[in-house]
């Protein structure tokens, strides 16, 4: 959990689609303000590059790609349970979708981590093939525009992958029978100071009106945690992602669950240069693929995150 409690003032505000009226500036959009600063790397071999490749999907793959064998992936590998650090290699959710799609593609998916506000930029400039860093698409990306709809560059394709929102984490059992941020009113909640969370909790407290709701902020969301453990509490509230790899981690499984259905859903995708459409267009036979053959569901059950799967593969599916 500690690498997802790190990036939480970060990943809030950048990777998740914002909360309504409540979104925090910057949330949107990527402002591309340098390159990516490498901090390790991580290649999944997936199958060879000769031009007898047997891979079903490597004929589809541009003939740069074909001839170098590997796309280059660019990444910020802190938050788990997509992508961090283990060991000294990258892993995750998306490192191990990556992996499946490279198998339908017969050709390695290369991982290098780097800073987050810099992965679209890496793509503009051909640093990297394409970025896989829980990105959630939506038409600010997809266009280049800044949070003030300012053109800042010319924007970017995404293959859809995962479907993400943000979940009520409660003690196991949820012994207050908490189903909906509605169940929250006249009690008490935790959750990390200065986060798209906290500030999600506070809309909610305007809407319960009389029947207060009490909001106890921390530095940081492992505080918040504890203190619904301690029962001091009755909910934090986080990515689902994030919930669903903490419900499974913390207290070997014993400490938490994850409360009622995910709520401000949006799709995250594979972000390719809007030049690269037959990369682009590979990435998503490959998805559908995968999705098909079971591969896909197994990732997603390994890490616990079966109910942000996505049915096909979309392109630029994000509002």
């Amino acid at each position: 959990m500690t690498a997802s409690t790190t990036r939480r003032t970060t990943a809030a505000r950048s990777r998740i689609a914002a909360v309504g009226a409540i979104a925090v500036a910057g949330a949107l959009i990527l402002t591309g303000c340098g390159d990516q600063t490498e901090k390790g790397s991580s290649s999944t071999p997936s199958g060879g590059t000769s031009k007898d490749n047997s891979a079903p999907l490597f004929s589809a793959l541009p003939k740069k790609i074909q001839d170098a064998g590997v796309i280059k992936i660019g990444t910020d590998s802190a938050y788990a349970p997509m992508e961090f650090v283990e060991g000294g290699k990258i892993v995750g959710v998306d490192p191990d979708i990556a992996e499946a799609l490279g198998k339908q593609l017969g050709v390695k998916m290369q991982f290098t981590a780097g800073t987050f506000d810099g992965l679209i930029t890496s793509v503009y400039t051909g640093r990297e093939d394409a970025i896989m860093s829980s990105i959630t698409d939506n038409k600010k990306r997809q266009e280049g525009l800044d949070d003030k709809g300012q053109k800042i560059g010319k924007g970017i394709d995404f293959v859809d992958y995962f479907s993400s929102g943000l979940s009520l984490l409660v003690k196991k059992g949820n012994p207050e029978g908490i189903k909906s941020m509605d169940d929250l009113c006249g009690k008490t909640v935790a959750v990390q100071r200065g986060t798209i969370y906290e500030d999600t909790f506070k809309a909610q407290a305007e809407k319960c009106g009389d029947k207060k709701l009490t909001i106890q902020a921390f530095d940081t969301d492992a505080e918040a945690q504890t203190r619904v453990k301690a029962g001091g509490a009755v909910a934090d509230l986080n990515d689902y992602p994030v919930a669903a790899y903490t419900v499974k981690t913390s207290g070997g499984g014993n400490d938490f669950e994850v409360a009622g259905q995910q709520s401000d859903v949006g799709l995250f995708g594979i972000g390719v240069s809007k030049d690269n459409t037959q990369l682009r267009d590979a990435l998503k036979q490959a998805l559908d693929a995968i999705i098909k053959d079971g591969s896909y569901a197994k990732v997603l059950e390994k890490w616990n995150v079966q109910d942000s799967a996505v049915k096909s593969a979309t392109v630029n599916a994000g509002q």
